[in-house]
């Protein structure tokens, strides 16, 4: 299949052709060959179905909660040393359906039907349905699928689920039941206390070592705070956290860094598990939503800049990510850099993760003022 991709600035008539063009060029960036984009572009049309054909005047198809102006597409970088980024696609299959129920339907029939084609097992997703997919769910989400792609044209896959599908009280329970069916049963009581429980993702497909991962919410979190939530051995020093959070959360002027809060919207950490011997993670990720505490996407992009070369990566694919989503200016908007997360994984080097909007329907005016917990630089009016 070829497909004609839209160059940033020229607009796009439908919600498929302008996601399409943009997968394409991030495939560039990420080093990816043309008949592996081309084929990608394929899947990312099929797997959102009807929904790619709707044309961008309308307004977004549902209010998903996976992008803030509703885009049910979003993408991500992998950076790690010396070499290109890997690109991820996430995305809400049933974002057309009437409701969460036939959302979530519509989302398992899409993961059912990526499986024929790749040939891998959904036995850990499907003993999980009764869970995530109850009768009459909760919201604000029902199934996402992320794919990571990979050259060769056979993605790997994952899935999120939300755990206060049969409401919020009974998101933990679901959690600890979840787990537990999934052969980890220690693991909840070594996950750390926390605000909520707003994800579950499983690995499907060619992982060389498929995770079960918690997403934890964390309300207020400072440095101090953030530093004392790995459970992971071995596993990132409190000192590495604090710093991550320090600079992705714009605390340079803070005279107290380590204990004023994200007082916006919260960070959040995931917690990844790969085998029951011992109960405990075997991989940690502080995600930060940097979006809401800058002026805007040059901000941004001058902590995910920061980072990166902290952890020896060039920012380069960074930005040519973002001239692949977008012609407008950084100072333009804010929240084409929705998050910077910091993962730590076992036997692996750290990463960073940017993950990156359409914004296939609204871009997020900029700030006139830094947020409050910013210290001098709230004062700071931008130029």
């Amino acid at each position: 299949m070829t497909v004609t991709a839209p160059r940033p600035g020229e607009g796009a008539p439908t919600l498929g052709a302008l996601t399409v063009g943009q997968l394409l060029r991030l495939c560039d960036v990420a080093g990816l060959a043309p008949a592996d984009a081309e084929h990608y572009a394929a899947v990312l049309l099929t797997a959102l179905g009807p929904v790619a054909e709707r044309p961008l005047d309308l307004p977004p198809p549902t209010r998903t909660f996976l992008s803030d102006d509703h885009t049910p597409v979003e993408f991500s970088l992998a950076h790690l040393p010396g070499r290109p980024p890997a690109l991820r696609v996430l995305l809400e299959p049933g974002c057309l359906e009437d409701d969460l129920a036939g959302n979530g339907r519509r989302g398992l029939a899409a993961v059912h039907e990526l499986a024929r084609a790749w040939n891998f097992s959904t036995a850990q997703l499907d003993a999980l349905t009764d869970l995530f997919l109850p009768d009459d769910p909760h919201g604000p989400l029902a199934l996402w699928i992320a794919l990571e792609l990979r050259a060769g044209g056979v993605p790997a896959v994952k899935v999120y689920l939300n755990p206060a599908a049969s409401g919020p009280r009974h998101a933990a329970a679901t959690v600890r039941e979840a787990l537990g069916r999934l052969g980890h049963r220690d693991a909840f009581a070594a996950l750390p206390e926390a605000d909520g429980y707003p994800f579950l993702a499983l690995d499907l497909g060619d992982w060389d070592t498929p995770r079960a991962k918690v997403y934890l919410r964390h309300d207020d979190l400072t440095a101090a705070r953030a530093g004392t939530l790995c459970r992971t051995v071995p596993g990132p020093s409190a000192e590495e956290i604090e710093e991550f959070l320090t600079l992705a959360g714009g605390f340079d002027g803070a005279r107290d860094r380590l204990r004023v809060p994200l007082a916006g919207r919260p960070g959040l950490t995931c917690h990844a598990f790969t085998e029951n011997r011992t109960g405990l993670p075997s991989g940690f990720t502080l995600h930060i939503p940097v979006r809401d505490y800058v002026r805007h996407d040059g901000d941004a992009l001058a902590r995910a800049a920061s980072a990166l070369r902290r952890y020896g990566m060039n920012p380069a694919a960074l930005r040519r990510a973002m001239a692949a989503l977008t012609s407008r200016r950084p100072e333009d908007g804010a929240g084409l850099i929705a998050y910077l997360a910091l993962v730590h994984q076992q036997d692996r080097p750290a990463r960073i993760t940017t993950y990156l909007s359409a914004e296939a329907y609204e871009v997020r005016a900029p700030l006139v003022r830094m947020p409050a917990h910013a210290g001098v630089l709230s004062d700071m009016e931008m130029s």
